[in-house]
């Protein structure tokens, strides 16, 4: 059965940031993912986490209140970029964060891929204990950003030819970039080392927008057991209250298991 972990950015806002690992783990996830973690020291979250696994954790994205987004494809930004990195890595190490979602930020154009790429790089040998992810995000919710495509992101990683590096694959980023979220990741799911999910198209509670929740899980099971499958998305009403869906997944994977 795939593990389950919720974002911690957007569930469980009711209480603290560092209350929330507790609470994810008493409502039934198996994990936890944090979009930035540096608010917080590291020994405080290694309270909080108690053993819980980390997911997932982004580079730190710069001064988001002026539009930053990272600056992993920005050029000109490259020791910027490394030295946000290397916080990352410290954060991931430390906590055993399964996968760093490297940030591309605010740019477009050839240079930027070239940038992006010789970045990407640079971080997998700067840190070959690490697993990293890219992520194409929509120009609604993310105005400007250079990754923007999942045959971009595909292109990417062709180049840079590394099994640490995947695509994570956001259902409501895809269907927001593509219209056809199901299509994407059958395109794609063999690059794919992490998944986000939301209802669409309310980025509400999972479940809708015409993708089979069940069959993602039958695929991640099948094909890539290490890979989580995240709850990023805007709860409804309270958090606890909404997690039906959450119910109903583990309960047909432990029918199927039995």
């Amino acid at each position: 059965m795939p593990r389950f972990a919720a974002n911690l950015t957007y569930l469980f806002t009711e209480v603290p940031m560092l209350d929330r690992p507790d609470w994810a783990a008493r409502c039934g996830f198996d994990g936890v993912e944090v979009l930035f973690p540096y608010d917080q020291p590291m020994a405080e979250w290694e309270r909080a986490l108690n053993g819980a696994p980390l997911a997932l954790i982004n580079t730190p994205p710069g001064d988001w209140a002026s539009g930053d987004r990272g600056f992993a494809a920005v050029p000109g930004m490259e020791l910027r970029f490394r030295d946000s990195f290397l916080r990352a890595a410290d954060y991931a190490t430390r906590l055993q964060a399964g996968r760093v979602h490297v940030m591309a930020g605010v740019a477009k154009g050839p240079q930027a891929e070239l940038c992006y790429t010789e970045n990407l790089a640079w971080a997998l040998a700067e840190a070959p204990a690490l697993t990293l992810s890219i992520e194409p995000l929509n120009p609604d919710d993310m105005p400007g950003y250079f990754l923007n495509d999942y045959d971009q992101a595909a292109r990417i990683l062709d180049d840079i030819a590394n099994p640490r590096v995947g695509i994570q694959f956001d259902l409501w980023h895809a269907a927001r970039l593509h219209g056809d979220a199901g299509a994407v990741w059958d395109e794609h799911r063999h690059r794919i080392n992490h998944v986000q999910i939301a209802g669409f198209p309310a980025r509400t509670e999972p479940g809708g927008g015409g993708f089979s929740l069940p069959d993602l899980c039958d695929a991640i099971d099948a094909h890539c057991p290490e890979v989580w499958i995240s709850g990023e998305y805007r709860p409804a009403k309270g958090t606890a209250q909404g997690l039906g869906w959450l119910t109903a997944l583990k309960s047909r994977g432990a029918l199927i298991g039995g």
